[in-house]
């Protein structure tokens, strides 16, 4: 099969990068076990990087991003799945170094394919995308670890993407949220997806040098990492834990060991990209039964292809709230 469709291609030119909307074909996809027509995708910040160029993000171009996709399979070679699956496909190497998810059009490996859990539609599952993935890892992996639902949970960046899910998850399952911005315009917004208390993000940018801080948090979902990072895990109440899963505002994380070794505190790594499958199905069949969230629309600003380059723009400006979701129907 070899047909035209619509894709946002970014291309190299004399070390500039430019995105346009073209035409690719089939043939141009990478080989893989599943085609899949894509019917909805979503923006990330990792998309924003590789769409201007970031080449430790993307290596070659011209190249189209897009690190997730939900639509119906189209082919597949794989018993795992036949023509007219409705699937869904976040990270692993989509959109990076691999053709991705701004596209009419995606061929994966099949390994990379969750089957639509049922309770989740294409369209839901894309509000969500890698973002409420990771969201749902990281509280997965905090409640593992043990977390004391009286008390306070802290979420950081919480207006972005994986913050606002993060926060709307936590009290969607009963804790008490506190919410940390910079944008006090947004406390409405944070309310409505249940944060019980917001404060500032300056609160959570300790200079003193001090080792350890007074106990305040029995959890927290950190976006930002940097300093923020370090004064949230010497802020926690003791055999406490912090998921980070973001560096939006620094990849340093500079302090002492001991609120590992004094308060037992435990800091979780979240690799949403490359989590094995059998846990990937159990987070999204989670977000699809128990934990399926009533305010996605709330969370969701809806574009089409032709209008995402504006999007990626303004995500790397900071001044995306929530969730963009891209229509390719």
């Amino acid at each position: 099969m070899d047909k035209n469709f619509k894709a946002l291609i970014v291309k190299e030119t004399n070390g500039k990068f430019i995105r346009e909307i073209s035409t690719k074909s089939i043939s141009d996809l990478p080989e893989g076990d599943v085609l899949i027509n894509v019917k909805y995708s979503s923006l990330n910040y990792k998309d924003a990087l590789s769409a201007t160029g970031n080449k430790g993000v993307t290596r070659k171009y011209p190249h189209t991003p897009g690190i997730d996709a939900a639509g119906i399979v189209e082919e597949s070679s794989s018993n795992l799945f036949k023509k007219g699956d409705e699937v869904l496909v976040t990270g692993y190497d989509l959109g990076q170094n691999t053709s991705g998810g701004f596209a009419e059009y995606i061929r994966v490996p099949a390994e990379w394919v969750v089957k639509l859990p049922k309770g989740l539609s294409l369209k839901e599952s894309m509000m969500l995308g890698t973002a409420g993935f990771t969201a749902g890892l990281s509280i997965y992996k905090l409640e593992q670890s043990g977390i004391d639902r009286a008390g306070e949970v802290l979420v950081t960046g919480a207006t972005g993407g994986v913050g606002s899910l993060a926060l709307a998850l936590l009290s969607k399952i009963g804790y008490n949220v506190v919410a940390s911005t910079r944008k006090k315009e947004k406390e409405e917004y944070l309310k409505l997806l249940g944060a019980k208390l917001i404060i500032n993000s300056d609160e959570l940018d300790d200079k003193s040098g001090k080792p350890l801080l007074n106990r305040k948090w029995q959890g927290s979902v950190d976006t930002v990492g940097g300093n923020v990072l370090s004064t949230v895990i010497r802020s926690l109440d003791f055999r406490c834990s912090v998921a980070s899963c973001g560096n939006v505002l620094s990849p340093e994380l500079n302090m002492t060991l001991y609120p590992f070794i004094l308060r037992g505190v435990n800091l979780l790594g979240i690799n949403s990209s490359e989590t094995p499958m059998d846990l990937r199905k159990i987070i999204w069949q989670k977000l699809a039964g128990e934990w399926k969230l009533d305010v996605l629309e709330h969370i969701t600003t809806e574009c089409s292809l032709e209008e995402l380059n504006e999007k990626i723009d303004l995500i790397l400006q900071g001044k995306i709230t929530g969730r963009i979701l891209i229509n390719l129907l």
